[in-house]
Parts: structure tokens; sequence; C-alpha cells
């Protein structure tokens, strides 16, 4: 299941940005991303799928079965990118993770090997659960979860769930897991998000395959509003037509942005893709206060927008590190208000 050295990257082949597996293992033994992350190996890793401790045998049931994974703000970029620039799969995004959670409980069931799940409802969690036990030669059991994201909502409520569901079982049967594992699991699913790794990404999310690791969020706010409604992520996904040669190559430009603007903490020009990507989508998915709230992002001096391009959120970003930063809160907040009266804030993974 290994691959040795291989790369992720992005860009136009011959002017490729790469970076190692090595690098996303340090992110994941960052002390904040590794609470989270410490039953994950990725591809190049030295095979490490089963962890000795206190002599247990590797499929015992040893852990406590609790795992998180967090959920992202929407997306800060989602297109299409040219045709032929990555295989036969042109769609892609870039999460904003944020610091709410999706929590999982696994308890094994000796001899069992269905997964029963509470609430009920979370079926494409008890598939990739009843699927990955099967995967790992270990008995089914109860499934539990509670999460702090709303569904339908475009917070990736369903790509936590999935991660932290499989975090969990390998918790509970002390058990390392690929995370290319998990994405063939939800690929079968549905599109999900990359938030099964320990920063941000461009993800495919169709196929589930990582395009890029672009490292680590600076400290940001965003003041969140919901349109109402709620959104499937499978039929927006299926609805979703192709779009022109001349938006495919904007969305590389922006993507080629993001690739230097993020791992050098450069919230102003993050917060002109965020804006940029929010606009051009508007076209195929059309959020009613958007102008709204780009009009308030303006008049308070805040970075720009941020929507879920396939929920029913739209946000504006704001800098935490900025000098000014509790006065412009304050001043969001009060301009969208009058559209919103109960608008949320959002800090960012970091």
């Amino acid at each position: 299941m290994s691959i040795q050295n291989r790369t992720h990257s992005i860009g136009p082949v011959g002017s490729r940005s790469s970076i190692t597996t090595a690098e996303i293992v340090k992110a994941a033994a960052d002390e904040v991303w590794k609470p989270y992350m410490q039953h994950q190996t990725f591809d190049g890793e030295a095979e490490a799928e089963a962890i000795a401790e206190g002599g247990q045998q590797p499929g015992n049931h040893s852990g406590d079965g609790k795992a998180l994974c967090c959920g992202t703000f929407g997306e800060l970029l989602q297109g299409q990118l040219p045709i032929n620039s990555h295989s036969r799969d042109s769609h892609f995004l870039i999460t904003m993770p944020i610091a709410l959670f999706s929590r999982a409980h696994f308890m094994p069931t000796a001899g069992d090997r269905y997964v029963t799940v509470y609430p009920p409802h979370k079926v494409k969690a008890k598939r990739l659960a009843e699927n990955l036990v099967n995967a790992l030669g270990v008995s089914g059991g109860t499934l539990l979860l509670q999460s702090e994201l709303p569904e339908g909502k475009g917070l990736a409520s369903s790509s936590a769930d999935l991660v932290a569901t499989a975090r969990s079982i390998a918790c509970c049967f002390n058990r390392r897991v690929q995370t290319s594992l998990i994405e063939n699991l939800m690929a079968g699913i549905e599109p999900s998000d990359g938030v099964m790794y320990p920063g941000v990404v461009a993800y495919q999310q169709r196929s589930c395959r990582l395009l890029s690791f672009l490292g680590q969020m600076p400290p940001l706010a965003i003041v969140g509003i919901d349109e109402g409604g709620t959104v499937e992520t499978v039929d927006y996904d299926q609805q979703r037509g192709e779009i022109s040669a001349n938006d495919r190559a904007q969305y590389q430009r922006l993507l080629d942005r993001a690739r230097v603007a993020i791992p050098q903490g450069d919230t102003v020009t993050i917060g002109k893709i965020t804006t940029a990507s929010a606009l051009l989508h508007q076209e195929r998915a059309p959020k009613g206060h958007l102008n709204a709230t780009l009009k308030a992002s303006q008049e308070t001096g805040a970075l720009g927008i941020i929507i879920a391009h396939s929920g029913t959120m739209t946000g504006i970003l704001l800098d935490r590190r900025a000098p000014d930063f509790l006065p412009k809160l304050r001043s969001v907040v009060d301009h969208v208000s009058p559209f919103d009266n109960s608008p949320k804030i959002y800090v960012s993974m970091n």
C-alpha cells in the first residue's frame, strides 16, 4: 500500500512546485494537528500500520475508539483546471480548515461484521465503517457520531464524519491506517473535502486525490452567514456542468497564486483569491447575499469574502493578527446583522 518517494504537486507541467510526503508527516506531528493524526499514515512513510502499545497485539481492541476531524469553511478556491493539465479529473478545491469538529466513538462487538451507527441517518459513515472493518479484518460494532458542523451547509460535515469514523476505528484497534485507503473508501461514497490532511490542501474532490499540500493557514476569522436551506453534495456535483476555457485558465492562475500566498501567510492575497472564486462561482450557483457581503467587506476593510461553493454559507475574512482586528470584527458583524441577525464567527486551524 505504501508508495515510496511519492510527491504531490500542482501547476502546469514544466513548472511544478512539489512537496514531499516527509513535509506532510512533519505537519502531522505539529502540536496543532498531532492529536488528530496519530492513527493515520501517509504514502511514502515506512510501513507502520500497527502501533505496539502496552504489549497489545495489532488488531486487538486496545484504544478508546475516540477520534476527531475538523471541518472547512466552504473552500478557499473551487473550480476546474484546463483540460489535460491534471489527468482526466479537472475538478479541484482548496480547503479552509476551521476549528469545528466531528467526533466519532467506535465500540467493537466481537464476531459482528456490521456497524450500527447513531444517529441512524449517518448512513455514509455506516458505509465507510463497514468497508473499513472489512478491509482491516476486524470486527464491527457500534459507532457514535457527534458533530459541531451543521449538515448541508458546505462546512464538510460529511467528510469530517467519514474521516473521524476511520480514525476512531483505527484508534480502537491500535492501528495506523493509510490515508490513501481512507480516500479510496470515501471516493466510493461521495465527492469529499481534503480534511484528512494536516493543513491546507489542493484536492480533487471527485476522485479523492491530493493535488498538493500547501501548508498552514495563517490566523484568520470568518464572519459567516447562512443563506438558508441545505445542499446535498452528490446532487450538486451531478448537476454541475463544464466551464469555459477562459474560466479554467483563471482558476489555474488563482491556484498558482494560492500556492505562493498560503506558505507565505499572505492574507491580503488569500482574501483576493477567495473573493475571485466567489465571484466566478456566482454565475453557476448564486448566493443571495453575495453583493451585500462584498460591500460589507469593502466598507470595513476586511480581506474579502469566502463562500461554500456547494453549500449555503457566505463569509467575510479577517486577519486575526491585525492590530485593528477587534474593531473590524465588530464592524463586520454590525454590517451583516441586517440580513442575518445571528452571524457566526469561525476561526482557522493554525
